[in-house]
């Protein structure tokens, strides 16, 4: 096997996910040589987009057009740039960035994908719709793309072409090493040192032991860190955390792997990198704790779509902007500051079937191994896909009962705290449903869904 001596790389990327693997395939595709780095084993090539629902962000795409969604590069901007703000003085880089995204999204993003493999999916989702106003932040139109694949599939050519630079001796990995500093060498970082970790046979997402054996030193012209966030590491999570959203939760469950653990970060900025929008984070306030965990404190986002009616830990429905796939962030800032550490969603079995979802690649495996026979079950079937009906079963975060008063009681015994009365959340659910008896509301969640069903 070559030494990394003798393979001379032109570059060192520190990550084996989408992002490492992306910049593999455009400085191989260029004819340079590259050393790509993980303290991860092959099995995890990819990282944590594998385990995503694939969704994919694109402009006035064919998929948008065939539903009848008139999106444009200007709208898209307008919503991008209202979200993001870009009010402080590091946001140049930030915005810069976010104008190049932009144009590809709109532009040569769609032939891009194709020309790689990648397939989307007929529907087109709206995630994130926003405060409920035109110059806020969120997306005035549908844009979520699901690959049909889901990360997975997303992540796959991308693996693939790594392996292709490899046989073609343009590409070196090193699996199981873990970087811990930074080489400089007259003020610029020219190479990399760390762990070498001990094999691990542990299956994709499963937490890989940390035992040393023995170190590394590397060297290369360019240095590319690609290394992940900070998801896996609740401790950094904590001490990140933005006053603005209040006190952090007491429980937090992961989307993510333990291996998302934000160390490079540290790395990068002891050598001086100059570290930006820390508080800028996303959370979910709609994670459950995964019945069949593979990485500690596993959660998984549910998509509870439209129809269900959510309700804070007191039994008060939550007021608009915050209802579901709408303000993510002002949700969890409303929830936090009214001392809500947890929230409900209460829907029929009706609701669950066809609107219901969990997002994940292995929480969909249908779409995941584009099997159609199980596609057209999620469909047309009888009840709600695999997935949910197993965690409707057996997820600790699920009740189920044959009448909204027993539901009411299981609810309570499972919190231990017997805050919910009955009374008080039957009247909010008559209330809203009555709305439903003419095509006049003044319920914003109603219009909302009588709005995106025309």
């Amino acid at each position: 096997m070559q030494t990394v001596d003798q393979f001379k790389p032109d570059a060192i990327i520190i990550g084996t996910g989408l992002a490492g693997l992306t910049a593999a395939m455009e400085i191989t595709n260029a004819g340079k040589k590259v050393l790509l780095l993980d303290q991860e084993t092959e099995k995890n090539i990819g990282g944590q987009a594998y385990w995503s629902f694939g969704g994919l962000f694109l402009i006035n795409s064919s998929q948008q057009r065939l539903m009848g969604i008139k999106d444009s590069f200007d709208l898209a901007h307008q919503d991008w740039m209202s979200t993001a703000s870009f009010d402080r003085p590091e946001d140049y880089w930030p915005r810069q960035w976010a104008e190049a995204y932009l144009n590809f999204a709109a532009a040569e993003k769609y032939d891009y994908l194709a020309k790689l493999g990648i397939k989307l999916m007929f529907m087109v989702g709206w995630a994130e719709r926003g405060d409920g106003s035109a110059s806020g932040h969120g997306n005035s139109v549908p844009r979520f793309h699901v690959s049909w694949g889901t990360g997975v599939g997303v992540v796959k050519p991308f693996v693939e072409k790594a392996y292709q630079a490899e046989r073609k001796g343009l590409l070196l990995f090193k699996f199981r090493h873990r970087v811990t500093n930074l080489i400089s060498r007259n003020g610029a970082v020219k190479g990399v040192s760390g762990d070498i970790l001990a094999d691990d046979d542990q299956e994709r997402g499963v937490a890989t032991n940390r035992n040393v054996i023995s170190s590394f030193s590397f060297y290369a012209p360019h240095i590319v860190i690609a290394s992940g966030g900070i998801g896996g590491n609740h401790e950094l999570v904590r001490e990140n955390w933005p006053a603005r959203l209040g006190i952090a939760p007491l429980k937090m469950i992961s989307g993510v792997p333990a291996y998302v653990d934000g160390k490079m970060i540290g790395v990068a900025e002891k050598m001086g990198a100059h570290m930006i929008n820390r508080d800028r984070m996303w959370h979910y306030t709609e994670g459950v704790q995964n019945w069949n965990s593979i990485w500690p404190d596993h959660g998984i986002r549910i998509l509870p779509g439209p129809s269900s009616m959510w309700f804070d830990a007191k039994g008060d429905r939550l007021p608009a902007p915050y209802l579901p796939g709408f303000d993510t962030l002002g949700t969890l800032k409303y929830l936090q500051q009214n001392g809500s550490s947890y929230s409900w969603f209460i829907l029929t079995q009706n609701i669950l079937k066809k609107e219901f979802a969990l997002s994940g690649s292995e929480q969909n495996p249908d779409i995941t191994n584009k099997d159609y026979w199980l596609f057209l079950q999620r469909l047309f079937g009888r009840k709600a896909t695999g997935p949910v009906e197993s965690f409707k079963e057996k997820g600790e975060d699920f009740v189920v009962a044959d009448s909204l008063e027993a539901l009411v009681k299981q609810m309570n015994q499972l919190t231990g705290d017997g805050m919910l009365d009955y009374e008080h959340i039957k009247s909010q659910i008559v209330a809203r449903d009555r709305e439903l008896d003419n095509p006049f509301s003044k319920d914003f969640q109603v219009n909302y869904i009588r709005s995106t069903r025309k």
